[in-house]
């Protein structure tokens, strides 16, 4: 199947789909194939920055020193000292659903790993760990326009790219940088795609590739 322009395709999808008392999310749908999806190396897990934005709010969590804690609370959503990292822990599975990404002092992160593994592990949430003595929030601020991608090993797997409320160009640009992230990381690059859709969460499938 020839490819279509990604804002013909997003177009469409939209046009398609009825219009919801709530703001759709737009994702792709990725099926590959080719791949031995038992060895690591070719699963895709990737943090991807979005040009324009997912369209709603992604939110962010610090644990580390107080130090790097007061560095980043003016634009962290939740953050969390060290000295208080126990408590956290307690109430980790009710809190953990509601934060896209998080961050942490890199001397942290063995203490982190007993205590927030278990939850954060098999979402695929561990933290990313910054240098102490740093200020991530450069590194806050991009990954509020960012997604996480997982494959987990499955043949098919999605990707949010942004929301109802958003401009088809603006989607259809996300879109692009989503799927050249994509290719870049499979071995054999777009050969190893046999198809990408892009549909709202409740609304039909479009075939992009």
């Amino acid at each position: 199947m020839p490819d279509r322009p990604a804002l013909d395709v997003v177009t469409e999808a939209l046009g398609k789909a009825p219009e919801r008392k709530f703001s759709e999310s737009v994702e792709l749908s990725v099926n590959v194939k080719d791949l031995d999806l038992s060895a690591p190396k070719n699963r895709v897990e990737e943090e991807i920055p979005l040009p324009n934005g997912r369209g709603r709010a992604v939110r962010v969590a610090v644990i580390g020193s107080p130090e790097l804690c007061q560095k980043v609370r003016a634009v962290a959503d939740v953050v969390v000292p060290a000295s208080e990292l126990d408590e956290f822990a307690k109430g980790a599975k009710k809190s953990v659903g509601s934060i896209d990404f998080f961050l942490a002092e890199a001397p942290l992160m063995p203490t982190i790993g007993k205590r927030l593994g278990v939850v954060l592990g098999p979402r695929g949430k561990m933290p990313r760990p910054v240098a102490p003595g740093s200020d991530p929030t450069n590194l806050v601020n991009a990954l509020k326009r960012s997604i996480r991608v997982r494959s987990k090993g499955k043949r098919t797997f999605h990707a949010a790219v942004g929301t109802r409320t958003m401009k088809p160009e603006q989607i259809a640009q996300n879109v692009d940088a989503v799927l050249a992230r994509i290719v870049g990381k499979l071995e054999r690059g777009r050969t190893n795609i046999e198809s990408v859709y892009v549909k709202t969460t409740m609304g039909p499938a479009v075939r992009l590739w």
